[in-house]
């Protein structure tokens, strides 16, 4: 290894270090306060829309998976170029160092509730690999010195001229083992670090432990029994209850919020006439409802699968809202997260009646922290941005011509209505074999619920699907076709009329800024 494959080696073990160090601190801080973890989530708060869409689309649920790895992909470019630019009188590789250390430790003091101690990690840890980048950049300008050196012995010795060859290789070759061994240390002794950091880190704040010994509160009304006819169990067609593990996830944390139920409350403040704050203890004394209510994500296209169904366990927000006394005016619950997040959700969507809460339970067990534990924000028909916060710790009672929520902010619309969707789950794209063929999928227009869903065939008349029962009207609808396929390309098409009579809309829109329309379709070859 030549000593420019050094420097490079020698700036990216002195990154790892960097980062180990900065692991090993936050262990005692926060795991967001890290370097990684700060760039990282002020990368998702200023990243724009179409790039933001553009990557749900491509990667789905591993959104975050990918910016972890782009950012490890820089940082091991950015500390390659480091260490190749280093110099012992000339520290520039150090100075590229400490700016980057700077730019962690602004991200993560500017987090939301960030206390000073946050910039702690990136301090140390930049100045940790500042430390080893400025000890192995000397080590390889002395092993380049000594190569010089040897080779200079090897031209003035007069014996035996193979004997000095070999010596010189062999002084070199020592030369050369001692700079990469101090290289590998560093390298190994910075990803140890990282591992070890994380690993005590998500251990000491781990709350899944106590999340398995919640027991949840019984429902007023008797507990939700799915009708078995809403479930047409046809192959290829999701389950009407989606499981908890398959549940989709878009949220702007980039590591699931570890809180514990013995540090949450509910603040509800703002446009009220009292100011109220309920801890996890309070909600056992109030009467729990259980209800089925589908999630839509405002950035899932048209067919997609950023949709997911389930049964529900919390508090009437309506009856919580109540005691703190909304003022007549206010319009508008600004919703906040533990990490910062906002929503924005019509005041008029949380106490019209229907089954908004603030939730405890999915699917009959206490919420998984990846969904929110230990309390989130459900409200039937209403897309996921302006309304499913989760890990909820502030409802501001506000006005929508005074405050925005963290998307509106970015251009999306105020209010968030679901739109009325169709999916086609079945069959796959791809050569089929004519004849009978079922076509199936889902169906929603949350809080509306659906009427019908109609299926066509290329170019040819709508036909009626046939319909599973609708346990809810705040749920997806699952649905069936039959058709008699014949040889040749075909294309399929699927809408659906809500439960006021209104038919889905053909016209094609993109996510941005209130949801996409137009209808499902699915590319077939029978024959």
């Amino acid at each position: 290894m030549a000593g420019r494959e050094l420097r490079i080696a020698g700036g990216i073990a002195a990154a790892a270090v960097t980062l180990g160090v900065a692991e090993i601190v936050a262990v005692f801080i926060s795991l967001d306060s890290t370097p990684l973890q700060a760039i990282g989530s002020t990368i998702v708060d200023h990243t724009p829309d179409g790039l933001r869409e553009w990557v749900i689309q491509r990667f789905g649920t591993k959104d975050k998976l990918v910016l972890f790895v782009s950012m490890g992909v820089v940082a091991l470019l950015v500390a390659g170029l480091a260490g190749l630019v280093e110099r012992v009188r000339r520290p520039v590789g150090s100075a590229l160092f400490a700016v980057l250390g700077l730019v962690a430790l602004i991200a993560a003091v500017s987090r939301p509730h960030a206390p000073w101690t946050w910039a702690l990690p990136s301090l140390i840890g930049a100045w940790a690999g500042i430390m080893v980048l400025r000890t192995l950049i000397r080590r390889i300008v002395d092993f380049d010195a000594a190569t010089a050196a040897v080779a200079v012995t090897a031209t003035d010795i007069t014996g035996d001229a193979e004997k000095a060859a070999a010596e010189a290789d062999s002084g070199i070759a020592l030369e050369r083992r001692l700079v990469m061994r101090g290289i590998g240390i560093a390298l190994a002794a910075g990803a140890a670090a990282g591992v070890v950091g994380r690993v005590l880190g998500a251990r000491r704040h781990d709350v899944s432990g106590e999340r398995a010994e919640v027991r949840l509160p019984p429902p007023a009304s008797p507990q939700v029994e799915v009708d078995p006819a809403a479930d047409l169990r046809i192959p290829g067609l999701p389950s009407y209850l989606t499981p908890n593990s398959d549940f989709y996830r878009i949220d702007t944390a980039l590591t699931v919020p570890q809180v514990s139920k013995d540090d949450w409350s509910l603040r509800i403040h703002g446009m009220v006439d009292r100011e109220i704050r309920i801890n996890y203890t309070d909600l056992g004394s109030r009467q729990a409802i259980e209800r089925l209510v589908t999630l839509t994500c405002v950035s899932n296209p048209v067919g997609g699968d950023l949709i997911g169904n389930a049964s529900w366990l919390g508090y009437r927000l309506d009856e919580l809202l109540a005691e703190a006394g909304p003022h007549p005016d206010a319009d508008m619950v600004l919703s906040r997260s533990i990490d910062g997040f906002t929503a924005g959700s019509p005041l008029a969507a949380l106490t019209d009646g229907r089954d908004a809460m603030l939730a405890v339970g999915m699917n009959g067990e206490p919420l998984p922290t990846a969904h929110g534990y230990p309390a989130r924000l459900v409200v039937p028909g209403l897309y996921g941005y302006v309304s499913a916060t989760k890990w909820v710790t502030e409802l501001e009672i506000t006005r929508f011509d005074r405050a925005q929520a963290y998307w509106t902010r970015r251009g999306w619309s105020e209010r968030g209505p679901i739109k009325t969707g169709t999916r086609i789950d079945t069959p796959g794209s791809g050569k089929l074999a004519a004849g009978r063929i079922t076509v199936a999928g889902v169906a929603w227009a949350q809080h509306r619920g659906i009427r019908a869903v109609e299926v066509r065939v290329d170019n040819g008349e709508w036909q009626p699907a046939r319909l599973a029962a609708e346990p809810s009207i705040d749920t997806w609808r699952q649905w069936a076709f039959d058709w008699d396929a014949t040889p040749g390309p075909h294309t399929l098409w699927a809408r659906s009329t809500d439960g006021d009579g209104v038919v889905q809309t053909a016209d094609i829109a993109g996510e941005v800024p209130d949801g996409a329309t137009g209808y499902a379709s699915r590319f077939v070859r029978i024959g």
